[in-house]
């Protein structure tokens, strides 16, 4: 069976996690946490960085910065991951969900104009598949409204909105480093504190709610419960395998890269014959090849396809089953406006194996598999 997914392994992480042992630190912000929060504020420009146990809990922090009160509403896409919405829920947000564009599969801005109301007090954008929406609409928007912008960049290390890096440019940005993310450290995030006014808090939630950070910096004589917390620090040698993939990132950015323009080629003639459609990346993005996917004409056809790829030993997916049609989105949320595409268009996508390392043959398999399906 050609997986759909493999987690990336350079060969480096168990020496840097042999080292996390031998330092005699491994629970949270040790060195290897330490330098890879200072790897992505280096290289992505970004305010501070924070890693995390998971995307999830990166979400979760930038949602009790955010500091909802007295039913407050997030806008944000029904085309998501559960995280993105229970984050919001578990801080006490009201969901409002919106429509997204077909073309990127990203929220839909005129659909967010229309769902705000005195209650709104932040848009949550998503960058799917690590391609971004019209992030200076947005942040027009949110200016104009005074709400904040929480990033679910997710998917998106390594890719860019005109030219600044996904999870810089909102309040706050959301990544992942989970086992099917491009880069990993089996479960893991961060979180992007782009709002300097937020630091200090950031810091104490992600601490259990003390000022331990601020203790060690020599800032206060001693460290005291202050805040509402949790434990959000990973285990340094969770950073440790983390930081032998960040040392080649590169390498694992251009290796995704070259499979997924493999596939976009080899596809072509397939969308210029109206029977797919593939991924579109806006002129203003570039992206980290998170995934390639295709979309065909409906939900049945895209489940025989599946089943056909299947029977040919390649495990292909779709994704997300929109929230709002979910029983949690029923309790917790709403849809405001129509659901034009959300709906239609997560029944047509499916995924194709994109890992870090496939090869060319079983690269090739899946090409000619996914070929023979539609010149049958």
């Amino acid at each position: 069976m050609i997986h759909f997914n493999v987690p990336p392994y350079i060969g480096t992480e168990f020496d840097f996690m042999r080292q996390a042992v031998e330092n005699h630190k491994i629970c949270g912000d040790g060195s290897f946490t330490k330098l890879c929060n200072q790897w992505i504020e280096d290289r992505f420009k970004a305010n501070k960085c924070l890693l995390t146990t998971s995307g999830t809990s990166a979400l979760e922090m930038a949602a009790v910065l955010c500091d909802f009160k007295d039913n407050e509403e997030v806008i944000l896409p029904s085309y998501t991951f559960s995280s993105t919405a229970t984050a919001f829920v578990l801080a006490g947000a009201k969901l409002v969900f919106v429509d997204i564009e077909p073309i990127t599969m990203n929220i839909d801005i005129k659909c967010i104009e229309k769902a705000i109301t005195p209650k709104t007090k932040c848009i949550c954008v998503v960058h799917y598949a690590g391609v971004s929406p019209d992030m200076d609409a947005i942040m027009k928007l949110a200016k104009e409204h005074n709400l904040l912008v929480v990033e679910d960049a997710a998917q998106g290390v390594m890719s860019t909105y005109k030219g600044r890096a996904l999870g810089t440019i909102g309040d706050f940005g959301c990544y992942s480093f989970h086992e099917t993310k491009n880069y990993s450290m089996g479960e893991g995030g961060a979180i992007i504190i782009n709002n300097p006014k937020y630091s200090d808090r950031a810091e104490i939630i992600r601490e259990k709610g003390t000022n331990r950070a601020q203790f060690f910096r020599g800032q206060v004589a001693k460290y005291n419960w202050v805040d509402f917390g949790s434990s959000w620090l990973p285990s340094d040698l969770n950073a440790a395998y983390l930081w032998g993939q960040l040392q080649s990132a590169d390498q694992i950015n251009k290796n995704r890269l070259e499979t997924w323009n493999a596939y976009y080629m080899a596809f072509k003639d397939l969308e210029d014959r109206g029977l797919v459609e593939l991924p579109f990346i806006p002129e203003e993005c570039s992206h980290n090849a998170h995934m390639f996917y295709i979309k065909l004409k409906d939900l049945d056809t895209r489940q025989d396809f599946i089943r056909y790829m299947k029977e040919n030993d390649i495990l292909c997916v779709f994704h997300y089953v929109p929230l709002h049609s979910a029983p949690a989105g029923l309790k917790f949320g709403r849809f405001n406006g129509e659901d034009r595409y959300t709906t239609s268009e997560s029944d047509r996508l499916v995924r194709l194996p994109l890992y870090y390392g496939i090869t060319k043959e079983d690269l090739s398999k899946v090409i000619r598999c996914t070929l023979e399906y539609f010149n049958k």
